[in-house]
Order: structure tokens, then C-alpha cells, then sequence
């Protein structure tokens, strides 16, 4: 019988058992980010707003770039150009979600809302060409881009990352130091 060392046994590809419940997660903002992309496709009229509030509007919106809009009028290599992207980041995204430890649950949490949204836009680049948006919020003529659950998702994800990496994990390691 021979005994290996710590260097050289296998590295655990998963090492929290509760990955999969996080990327139930992301399931849960795809399927949610599709029905609702699917419901304003259905009820709204292209870019004519439908107001709720004295600063909400639910405008149908095709945005065929990246947030905000972001080449959007680039002749058509940008579907590609962010499908491939947003395919890579996404594996990326699972692969660290998966190597997490299981103590990590607000990084977990967040890198779920980033897969989800990121999914979301991207079943509609590859479906459409384009990404449903519909959400509008404004302040008198000031408009923030439409915008739809994924990027909800996603932004809500990547505030979670940042209070994790900015405020959290600083305090933890300040406890541990100490």
C-alpha cells in the first residue's frame, strides 16, 4: 500500500457539495428572466411605453449590443463576438462557483445571480439576435437604459461580490490575523 502525499493527490474539482443549490439559483433567474422577457414580447408594443408609475415604464426594447447599449450599432459580428464571450465568462463563472468552499455562500450566492442573468441574455442573443429589455425607469426626461431581470440579476450579483470583496472578506481576514 502506498501512501501519497497532500501534492500529489487529485485536485477536488467540487469542493462545496452545495454548488448545485447556487446554481439552482441561476436556474431560477433564467427561467424567470425567460417567462418575463416572454411576457413583455407578448403584451407590449416595440418601443412604446406602457406607464406604471410617475417614474416606471414597461417599454418593449431590442437591444442588439451589450449594456447600454454598447455596440449595438456594430453591423451584426457583435451577436457573435458577445455569445462567444458571454459563453466563456459563464464557464468561468461555474467553474469557481464549483471550487467554492462551503463557508463561501455570499460569494456563492452572487456568482448564481451572474450565471442566471448572464444565461438569460444570452438564450436571447443566441435565439434572437438581440436582448429583450423592457424595464425603463426615469426622472423626468432622464432615462436609464431598458433593461430586464438578467441585468437585475447580474448587477445585484456583482454588488454582492464587491461588499464580499471590499467590506467581508476584509473583516475575516482581519479576525483570522488577529
Amino acid at each position: 500500500m502506498t501512501m501519497s502525499s497532500p501534492s500529489q493527490e487529485p485536485r477536488v474539482m467540487f469542493q462545496n457539495p452545495l454548488a448545485f443549490i447556487w446554481l439552482l439559483l441561476s436556474v431560477l433567474v433564467v427561467v424567470l428572466d425567460l417567462w418575463t422577457k416572454d411576457l413583455a414580447t407578448q403584451t407590449l408594443t416595440l418601443y412604446r411605453p406602457v406607464e406604471l408609475t410617475s417614474w416606471l415604464n414597461m417599454t418593449l426594447a431590442h437591444n442588439y449590443g451589450a449594456a447600454f447599449s454598447f455596440l449595438s450599432e456594430a453591423g451584426g459580428w457583435q451577436r457573435w463576438f458577445f455569445t462567444v464571450l458571454s459563453s466563456l465568462v459563464t464557464v468561468v463563472l461555474i467553474v469557481w462557483l464549483l471550487r467554492l468552499s462551503a463557508r463561501e455562500k455570499l460569494t456563492a450566492a452572487a456568482l448564481g445571480l451572474i450565471i442566471g442573468g448572464a444565461v438569460g441574455n444570452l438564450a436571447d442573443r443566441i435565439n434572437h439576435g438581440y436582448v429583450v429589455d423592457f424595464i425603463d425607469v426615469y426622472y423626468r426626461d432622464w432615462h436609464w437604459p431598458a433593461f430586464n431581470l438578467a441585468d437585475s440579476a447580474i448587477t445585484c450579483g456583482v454588488v454582492l461580490l464587491l461588499i464580499d470583496g471590499l467590506f467581508l472578506s476584509v473583516s475575516t481576514k482581519q479576525a483570522v490575523e488577529e
